[in-house]
């Protein structure tokens, strides 16, 4: 069964449904590649996906050792190389909303570097994730 349907809106747009929840993402090209730069593009998407899964696996494990990190927020920085064009760089800054030991601070960290979506990322895209704790 298929994931997602992705409609090509026109004006450099697209719509994705998710098929099982029925939400949906817009998708713009960024103004640096023609767009209007109104919503995410699919390389802003790409990026945001490792802080997003990265907190999924973290949030994981921290339920297992009965830890709330809730309202930790990641700020996501993509930078884009040329010929060809494609991401170069993702940086991520984990604002953890927890007083933690040590231990737990380096579970859940090494527990982030695990996520599907960074062993996806090809090996030639930086990667420089930083960790700030209470």
């Amino acid at each position: 069964m298929a994931t997602s349907k992705v409609t090509y809106l026109g004006e450099l747009r697209t719509s994705s449904i998710h098929i099982n929840s029925g939400s949906e993402i817009i998708s713009d090209a960024p103004v640096d590649n023609n767009g209007k730069g109104e919503a995410f593009s699919p390389t802003d998407t790409v990026a945001n996906a490792l802080a997003s899964c990265m907190f999924t696996v973290m949030g994981i494990k921290a339920r297992e050792m009965d830890v709330d990190f809730s309202g930790s927020t990641a700020e996501v920085t993509k930078v884009m190389a040329t010929e060809p064009r494609r991401i170069s760089e993702i940086h991520i800054t984990f604002n953890m909303n927890l007083e933690a030991d040590e231990k737990t601070k380096t579970i859940l960290e090494r527990t982030g570097m695990t996520c599907p979506v960074h062993y996806s990322l090809h090996p030639d895209i930086k990667k420089e994730i930083v960790f700030n704790w209470k």
